[in-house]
C-alpha cells in the first residue's frame, strides 16, 4: 500500500505489484533449462560410449604419433630428448591437436616465433607431465581401487601436480640449478597452469564418465575428452604467466637446432 498526500492509503500501482506466477514460471524455466543440460550431457555420454569411436581415436593417434617420430628423426632431429618426449606425449593424448601444435609450434620450418607459439609449446610441456598423472590416477583410483570421486580427484590432482613439477625441475636440476631454487621457480612458474588445467580436465571427465569402468569405452573417449580440454584451458594461463614475465616458455626451436 502507498499513501496519499492526505494521509489515505491507495493500492500501489500495477507496475510495482510482484506477479503472483514469477516463482513459479521461474522454477518452471529452472527446471527445463536444467532438464535440456541433462539431456545434452546424456547425448554425449552415448555418442561417447561406443568401442568404435575409440578405435577410430587409437588408430588415428597411431597415425599421428608415427608422422610425429618420422618428422623428428628426418626433419628435426635437433629436437631434444626432453622435448622429444614432450611432443611424443602431447599427440598421444590429443592425436590431431597435439601434431597440428606441434607442426605450427615447434619445428624449426616455422616462419617465426611469438608469445602464442612460446605458450603452446610450455602448455604441451606442462601437458605432458600432467597428463601422464592424469591417466595414473585414474587407472589406480577407477581401475584396480574402484575409490569414491574425492580420492579420483585428490589422487589423481596430486599425481598430475608431481608429474607436471618434475618435468620442470629435472631439466632445472640438470642445468646446474640448486635444488632448493628449481623447486621455488617451478612452484611459481607452474602452479597455476597445472591448476587450471588440472580442474578442468577431472571435472570434465568426473561429468561424462559417471560410473564408467575401465571396461566400457565411455571410461576412455572421456578421459581423451578431458585431457583435451584441459590442455585446452591451461593455453591462456601460459600465455599470460609469459605476458607477464612469471615465465619464459620453451625456447624458439629454429633456436635450438642452430
Amino acid at each position: 500500500m502507498r499513501w496519499s498526500c492526505n494521509g489515505h492509503a491507495r493500492p500501489e500501482s500495477r507496475r510495482h505489484r510482484p506477479a503472483a506466477s514469477t516463482v513459479p514460471e521461474l522454477r518452471r524455466a529452472l527446471r527445463v533449462a536444467g532438464t535440456g543440460e541433462t539431456t545434452l550431457v546424456n547425448n554425449i555420454r552415448t555418442f561417447l560410449d561406443q568401442w568404435w569411436l575409440v578405435g577410430l581415436w587409437l588408430a588415428v593417434t597411431i597415425g599421428c604419433v608415427l608422422w610425429l617420430l618420422r618428422d623428428l628423426r628426418t626433419r628435426n632431429p635437433e629436437t631434444t630428448g626432453l622435448m622429444r618426449l614432450v611432443w611424443i606425449f602431447t599427440v598421444a593424448y590429443s592425436g590431431p591437436l597435439g601434431l597440428w601444435i606441434y607442426w605450427v609450434t615447434g619445428r624449426k620450418q616455422i616462419a617465426r616465433d611469438s608469445v602464442w607459439r612460446r605458450g603452446a609449446r610450455s602448455v604441451a610441456h606442462c601437458y605432458s607431465g600432467c597428463g601422464l598423472g592424469e591417466i595414473t590416477g585414474l587407472l589406480i583410483t577407477v581401475g584396480l581401487l574402484s575409490l569414491g570421486n574425492w580420492w579420483v580427484v585428490g589422487t589423481t590432482f596430486t599425481l598430475a601436480y608431481v608429474a607436471g613439477f618434475a618435468l620442470t625441475v629435472g631439466p632445472l636440476m640438470q642445468e646446474g640449478i640448486a635444488p632448493a631454487v628449481a623447486l621455488r621457480d617451478a612452484f611459481y612458474s607452474e602452479t597455476a597452469s597445472i591448476t587450471v588445467m588440472e580442474i578442468v580436465a577431472i571435472s570434465v571427465d568426473l561429468l561424462l564418465a559417471g560410473t564408467a569402468t575401465l571396461g566400457e569405452p565411455l571410461f576412455w573417449s572421456s578421459l581423451i575428452v578431458s585431457l583435451t580440454a584441459g590442455l585446452a584451458a591451461a593455453y591462456p594461463v601460459n600465455v599470460l604467466l609469459i605476458r607477464w614475465g612469471v615465465k619464459e616458455g620453451m625456447h624458439d626451436p629454429r633456436e635450438m637446432a642452430a
